[in-house]
């Protein structure tokens, strides 16, 4: 096997950073990128120059990050910036999220794809607003796996009382958070580079992994639904050529589940039943075909099947309704009409929905339910009852983030207001 088709076949971990202004989060993946060697020598010279313009003391890290110039010029991270970088064990994605308040919006685009987040934390301030309202969010996405990282070490002499104090004082506000399956604590210097990549001399009474060791091996198998099998249909193939004259193959990307030639299915919403024939994928015929993989089914009947339909087994089918309830993230900055009309977009289908009523929006910061308040408004979080122009056939979020996810569009404008969680 060449080193190109190791690193294909490599697992690959999605994970954001998160925390408050000046927390570090940028210094943090700078320095994971520098620790793990996954930097260009002319990157490197460029940072350095960049820190001697503008006086800083170290190379600032931070500089590998903040891409736009407003950013480097202030010293903040407004938009998400993702970046790529791989070891020997696994491929990365971090989606690089802004902490200020009024970026809240930027903050749950990055993280809906992820596996795992890195809340940061100022060992000198504690568990702040913004701690809370990170994780609050991390857990409405249901991001299993939330690491910790009490930054700044450095600045509080390595403190080991400091350190047990943040994790009590997390490990109380995280108790009711229900969605949160593994929580890890790892103290940090990003500025030094103790606990990042290598493990820190300074702080003996810590006995657990490194940061990069932890994003290597953490199990994020489970992550996925692999029991309800579904396919969101995004296309129909017909060549239309001699030698592939009767091919007719639907193609999607696999969002739950698993599909193998012979399995019994369904179409929704015709409710035609069939068989797979077989699977092809970009690299021939497969044996069998899991999210989050993308292939085409051929099955033995011909159907009429369209993009926007959904093939799924027998016996474990999606819920249909016209009535959906769930908890929207409002991002526009034209607050939502009462009895409003959008697009919603949920997998591959597109139907129009009209907001029935707000049943209350989420204090992030309590977690407290504001249920008098009727307006809605740029990165407010609530519970809403939407009406569907036709049935969805989804499962919950808390079962499959794919299939229980949606976004609304404004029709005028096309812009996206909202993103939503079916409950």
């Amino acid at each position: 096997m060449s080193t190109d088709d190791g690193y294909l076949d490599m697992d690959l971990l999605r994970f954001t950073t998160a925390g408050s202004v000046d927390d570090g989060k940028s210094t943090l993946i700078g320095r994971l990128l520098y620790d793990s060697k996954n930097i260009f020598e002319d990157q490197l010279e460029a940072m350095e120059a960049s820190s001697r313009k503008r006086g800083d003391e170290h190379v600032n890290l931070a500089l590998l990050t903040d891409g736009l110039r407003d950013e480097r010029e202030q010293g903040i991270t407004i938009d998400v910036a993702y970046r790529y970088f791989a070891t020997p064990k696994r491929k990365f994605i971090i989606a690089d999220t802004p902490g200020h308040i009024q970026y809240t919006r930027n903050m749950v685009t990055g993280a809906s794809t992820a596996n795992l987040a890195i809340i940061l934390i100022d060992a000198r301030k504690g568990v702040i607003e913004q701690t809370c309202r990170h994780a609050f969010i991390a857990n409405l996405l249901r991001i299993q796996h939330v690491v910790l990282a009490v930054n700044k070490m450095d600045l509080v002499d390595y403190d080991e009382k400091t350190y047990d104090r943040i994790v009590k004082q997390f490990s109380e506000f995280a108790s009711r958070l229900d969605n949160i399956v593994e929580m890890t604590f790892i103290p940090i210097s990003a500025l030094n580079g103790d606990n990042v990549v290598d493990k820190s001399a300074k702080m003996p009474w810590y006995s657990g992994p490194t940061l990069l060791y932890h994003l290597e091996t953490v199990y994020i198998g489970a992550d996925y639904n692999h029991v309800e099998a579904r396919l969101p249909v995004q296309w129909v193939i017909r060549p239309h050529s001699d030698k592939y004259h009767d091919f007719r193959g639907y193609a999607g990307r696999v969002a739950g589940g698993v599909f193998k030639p012979g399995d019994e299915i369904v179409v929704q919403p015709s409710g035609f039943t069939s068989r797979i024939k077989a699977i092809h994928s970009a690299d021939g015929d497969m044996a069998e075909a899991f999210a989050p993989l993308s292939c085409a089914l051929l099955l033995e009947d011909e159907i009429d099947i369209s993009r926007g339909d959904m093939i799924t087994k027998i016996n474990n089918p999606p819920h249909k309704s016209q009535e959906i309830d769930a908890m929207l993230c409002w991002f526009s900055d034209r607050p939502m009409a009462p009895r409003g009309k959008y697009v919603l977009r949920h997998t591959t289908k597109e139907v129009k929905a009209l907001v029935q009523t707000l049943n209350y929006k989420v204090n992030i910061n309590t977690l407290h339910k504001v249920e008098d308040d009727q307006t809605f408004g740029l990165n407010e979080i609530g519970r809403v009852q939407l009406r569907t122009s036709a049935p969805l056939f989804y499962d919950s979020y808390k079962r499959n983030r794919i299939t229980g996810s949606f976004v609304l569009v404004d029709e005028q404008t096309n812009e996206t207001v909202a993103a939503g969680m079916i409950i």
